[in-house]
């Protein structure tokens, strides 16, 4: 059955919450007007009017803690995912509390105490909410506040969750066993889950009131078979997880989200959207633009050195893909005859590349070639950080050899990358690079931008596999 731990946890929960609020505001009030660190041209405050508002205050920041889902069973949750939504609460509470106040025309408050107050809370909360979560994790592992489940289907999937709940001890969910269909698993401990029974013993099982959780670990073909079942539980009082075996559809930044009560799966998206896209363009835009008006008399330097020691352009254009497919063309220094592709067609560079000219064969061991690509930066066509670009041409083959490859272009293409940073460059392995570059996309962030970015700075521009 389920336990009525539950209720006495989102009591203990909201106590809390309201001495930590209270007391963030009694520190935000000290040091605004005892401490004085910020200097009072008003004068001292009657400090009635701030308790007088307290009691409004908390119930505003209740009901904004409630919204921001701080009351909803976290036992699979995480720590960090429960402090961002502490943020996410105060915040909003802030912005409440604000608008509040205009109301109280009567009496001006402080917005020194708010923003105080928005610090310490977000604090308190989250160490409160943490040493929560410390003391719950002591007593599961000693067998206090379990929860009982059982997993339908002893199948690999149903395997997996098993093994993510016993590497998670701290969640308290106790499995009591699998039920699965399959004559020759019955009897059978499977992961160190013992397999008790059919799938259909599984209402019996509940109706005992020993079951408080039941995951159905079930192929896309099993969820219509197993649909009376799943709906005959509607009436017990137990939790029930559908995990549909869908991952192996799963090609890139897999999410599930909810549209207007709808759940809906997503296999595979952009990294790129809202804030973090702007912010992205914006870092882009600043740093390309710092370093070509800092580099430009080494530009220029270059271009004269390219012109004057071959027949040809300074700047070299060639087609290469982009974000969504679209094709662009990427600007580079020359570092070949002009009529280099004239007789072979489009081949790779390669050591010691008979097309390459002097300058170029420098250029290239040195990365200098590459400059001119903030350009195309500026132009919005590629970023600083991202998968390297590819040629049209190559990339038709690249995809068929290659189950995945497209995937790179969700994203911008980049000057630098994981891959290159980590040596994966020139005539190197195709599928390590793949490999490297999915794995960019699937933990960006712009954090992760950054590191690629000084990685690209330490360990210098020069390389055994640049040619």
């Amino acid at each position: 059955m389920l336990k009525k731990h539950s209720q006495l946890m989102v009591t203990l929960c909201l106590v809390m919450d309201c001495a930590m609020t209270a007391a963030a505001f009694s520190v935000a009030y000290d040091l605004r007007f005892a401490a004085v660190l910020v200097p009072l041209l008003k004068g001292l405050p009657d400090g009635r009017e701030y308790v007088t508002v307290l009691p409004v205050a908390l119930v505003i920041c209740m009901v904004c803690y409630h919204l921001c889902r701080l009351y909803v069973p976290r036992r699979a949750g995480t720590l960090a995912g429960e402090w961002l939504d502490i943020v996410k609460a105060t915040l909003l509470a802030a912005m409440a509390l604000a608008a509040t106040t205009f109301f109280f025309r009567r009496y001006e408050y402080s917005r020194t105490v708010l923003l105080f107050w928005l610090l310490f809370n977000v604090l308190f909360l989250g160490l409160a909410r943490s040493a929560i979560r410390l003391c719950l994790r002591e007593m599961r592992q000693k067998g206090w506040n379990l929860r009982h489940a059982i997993i339908v289907s002893a199948g690999k999937l149903g395997q997996n969750i098993a093994e993510t709940l016993q590497n998670n001890p701290w969640t308290g969910i106790h499995l009591v066993g699998f039920l699965d269909d399959r004559p020759e698993r019955i009897g059978r401990v499977i992961r160190g889950v013992p397999v008790i029974g059919r799938a259909d013993e599984l209402l019996s099982l509940v109706k005992t009131g020993q079951i408080d959780q039941v995951y159905f670990a079930l192929s896309l073909d099993q969820v219509s078979t197993m649909e009376p079942l799943i709906k005959s539980l509607s009436q017990e009082c137990v939790d029930v997880k559908l995990v549909p075996d869908f991952f192996g559809l799963v090609t890139l930044r897999a999410r599930v989200a909810v549209f207007d009560g709808l759940p809906v799966f997503t296999l595979q998206e952009s990294p790129y959207y809202g804030w973090q896209r702007v912010l992205k363009r914006s870092i882009d835009v600043v740093l390309s633009l710092i370093v070509l008006i800092v580099i430009s008399p080494l530009l220029a330097v270059i271009a004269i050195i390219v012109r004057s020691t071959s027949p040809g352009p300074v700047f070299y254009r060639q087609e290469r893909v982009g974000i969504d497919g679209h094709v662009f063309r990427i600007f580079k220094f020359r570092t070949m005859l002009s009529d280099a592709e004239s007789e072979t067609g489009a081949t790779f560079a390669r050591r010691d590349d008979p097309r390459a000219t002097p300058i170029g064969r420098f250029l290239r061991r040195t990365s200098l070639d590459e400059i001119p690509q903030f350009f195309n930066v500026l132009k919005g066509e590629m970023s600083i950080v991202g998968p390297r670009p590819e040629r049209p041409v190559f990339i038709e083959d690249f995809k068929n050899s290659l189950p995945r490859y497209m995937l790179r272009h969700h994203v911008k293409a980049g000057i630098t990358g994981w891959a290159q940073v980590n040596g994966w460059r020139g005539d190197t392995s195709l599928r390590k690079r793949l490999q490297y570059d999915l794995y960019y996309i699937e933990n960006w962030s712009l954090g992760f931008d950054f590191r690629i970015m000084l990685l690209t700075f330490l360990r210098g521009f020069v390389h055994k596999n640049a040619f």
